[in-house]
């Protein structure tokens, strides 16, 4: 995939699968924002990353639930880069705590649906006037989204599910733009998301039961990024891809 001069914006771009989908873009030629927000130490180690690999990158702290984040980032990156951004990958999202129903209350839920939705809305409004014929937008949604999640994740899925009719909806209203909006469906990757929330038997079993017989590397799932990002997937969009090894067939 040739990304050679092409310029990306990847928000949660220093960590676990956003580092490789960050290194992966550089290797194959973009220009990359790297956006941060807790970890300068996880920043540092991705773009020391890029540069091994001869790409070229910025840093740029932000929160993405904040519109005046949003907004450095887009100037910055631009600023830097010409503007004009070619492809956005946006990843930032969590599932912060599994938490019943009845755990929940309605500032947890609202801060799920902003961290994975918001965030998402919020960043491709910023970048689309800068986007151009040809450009690509890439979102993260999440097996979850198709099949509900795993205990305690209901409001995680439903803003995955979110997050996956508004990349059916972007396809739509900017695809006459010739602005591809495809999303990917995580299932089993191996990451610290997994380290944090799921126990090492219930990896163990999910593993097991997919096609494949094993969990998912964050850099299987850059090469399907840098895929989605370039010119090689022209007629794909509105499409939300399961990456799962298996697990799950929608």
């Amino acid at each position: 995939m040739n990304l050679k001069d092409k310029v990306a914006i990847v928000s949660g771009g220093a960590r676990d699968i956003g580092r490789a989908i960050s290194v992966k873009l550089a290797a194959e030629g973009a220009k990359v924002a790297v956006n941060y927000y807790n970890s300068r130490e996880d920043a540092d180690q991705t773009m020391r990353e890029i540069e091994a690999v001869g790409g070229e990158a910025i840093l740029i702290k932000g929160d993405m639930t904040k519109q005046e984040d949003v907004d450095r980032l887009v100037a910055e990156a631009v600023a830097a880069f010409g503007d004009h951004v070619d492809v956005l990958v946006n990843v930032v999202g969590g599932l912060v705590a599994r938490k019943t129903l009845q755990e929940m209350d309605a500032d947890f839920f609202d801060f799920l649906m902003r961290l994975n939705v918001t965030s998402t809305f919020m960043v491709t409004r910023a970048v689309a006037p800068h986007m151009g014929s040809g450009g690509s937008i890439i979102n993260f949604a999440s097996q979850a989204g198709r099949d509900g999640g795993g205990p305690g994740a209901s409001a995680y899925a439903a803003s995955k599910g979110a997050v996956m009719t508004f990349t059916r909806a972007m396809a739509k209203e900017l695809g006459p733009s010739n602005i591809r909006v495809n999303a990917l469906c995580p299932g089993m990757i191996s990451t610290a998301f997994h380290d944090t929330f799921t126990k090492d038997a219930v990896r163990a079993n999910v593993a097991n039961a997919t096609a494949l017989k094993r969990e998912g590397g964050a850099a299987e799932v850059a090469d399907t990024v840098a895929y989605l990002a370039s010119d090689e997937s022209s007629f794909l969009t509105g499409v939300n891809l399961d990456i799962n090894g298996g697990l799950f067939y929608s």
